[in-house]
């Protein structure tokens, strides 16, 4: 199976530190978040890496290139405009296939990727959720039965780590958001969820970021 990081966007929040550098690119802990993402992939066996691109996108390229440096292989989507989170993934399905992995780019966490249950037959994805932060306090789905939900019942966040089918992505525009797709695969019960209680931050502004890179100095990481 193939993984997909998301690092198109234009990272608005995170300026003006993303004014010249991707946002994936910003160093956590002296290095670029998304080589974390890159080594917590290939030790979990995810050695086929997409990309996507869209802002300062020969940045990444420049850095990364084709993935040999850390034993991956690295294949880019290159966007002309981000074409938000579906969009770009369904843009990348040609290089992907019928399942895959999908981690968003602006996210750090210490979750085992190796740890992933396969893919029920009748599900459409399985997603990674997390106890909500305090940007998002009401949380965005439930969890009923192992089994994704909009009930407002005990909701949690979305950590930004799911496995797809190329199935969730069948619309016929070319630049559209995530999460209604996921809420009409909820109410027909095809997403399967699970909890993750380890550490985990969204980096969408700069003072989230120097409150991460303080913890992994306090913890000497």
């Amino acid at each position: 199976m193939k993984a997909m990081i998301l690092a198109a966007g234009r990272g608005e929040r995170m300026r003006p530190l993303t004014d010249n550098i991707p946002k994936p690119l910003l160093k956590v802990a002296n290095k670029s978040l998304i080589e974390h993402h890159i080594e917590n992939l290939k030790a979990a066996g995810f050695t086929e890496l997409v990309i996507n691109t869209a802002w300062l996108s020969e940045k990444i390229h420049q850095q990364l290139g084709d993935g040999s440096q850390y034993g991956v292989s690295i294949e880019y989507s290159d966007e002309v405009e981000a074409l938000e989170t579906g969009g770009g993934i369904k843009k990348a399905l040609p290089l992907l296939g019928d399942s895959f992995l999908v981690v968003n780019g602006d996210v750090w966490c210490d979750y085992d990727y190796s740890q992933l249950p396969a893919l029920a037959e009748n599900m459409l994805a399985h997603l990674v959720m997390v106890s909500n932060p305090e940007h998002n306090p009401d949380g965005d789905f439930s969890i009923i039965n192992n089994l994704l939900s909009n009930k407002k019942q005990d909701c949690l966040t979305f950590s930004g780590i799911g496995l797809y089918r190329a199935a969730v992505f069948n619309q016929k525009e070319q630049r559209f958001p995530l999460a209604p797709l996921l809420r009409k695969s909820a109410d027909d019960n095809k997403i399967s969820a699970e909890f993750f209680p380890g550490n985990w931050l969204d980096i969408g502004t700069p003072e989230r970021l120097e409150q991460l890179n303080r913890q992994l100095d306090a913890a000497d990481i």
